[in-house]
């Protein structure tokens, strides 16, 4: 009994899967009102980093610095989207670390954040800029822009998050 119900189940799946296998696909358009508001929207998010970083660039790194005398990398972030995008995030990187949406690094959007292990317990962000590059204080060059496939930043990356929607 059991087993002729199971046959009979099996059988109405298999018709169902078959049956929605020999439809043909709806042609759907592009949306490309959508495309252009994201587009616009990564604009407009670059532009904010671009602002942040052109003020930002070459201040030297301080642990705990939020300054143009010395800025961290945590920092760093908290103060560019603070001035950015008048979002106060956590200060710490393992506080950032726990805000927002977790992305694969292939998902990457302008504005995503990207943390590495450095050390044992050391953590490091930075923020995305697009292009494979991202924004930082680096403990040797202060705040800067770096390749994300440049080997030493490939080999410690962790994880991403979102914080902006697209």
């Amino acid at each position: 009994m059991i087993i002729r119900q199971l046959l009979i189940c099996f059988t109405c799946y298999l018709s169902i899967a078959l049956i929605g296998c020999s439809s043909s696909p709806k042609q759907v358009a592009p949306d490309t009102h959508s495309a252009n508001k994201s587009t616009s929207h990564q604009s407009s998010i670059y532009k904010r980093l671009n602002s942040q970083y052109s003020r930002w660039k070459g201040t030297p790194y301080e642990l705990g610095g939020l300054n143009k005398r010395g800025i961290d990398c945590s920092g760093f972030v908290h103060v560019a989207f603070r001035d950015g995008f008048g979002m106060q995030l956590p200060r710490t990187t393992e506080d950032l670390a726990a805000t927002g949406k977790n992305i694969s690094k292939h998902q990457l959007n302008i504005g995503d954040l990207v943390f590495f292990k450095t050390g044992f317990s050391k953590r490091h962000v930075g923020i995305y800029v697009g292009n494979q590059q991202f924004i930082h204080a680096s403990t040797s060059k202060g705040v800067m822009k770096s390749k994300l496939t440049n080997p030493y930043w490939s080999q410690h990356y962790w994880k991403s998050t979102r914080l902006l929607s697209n």
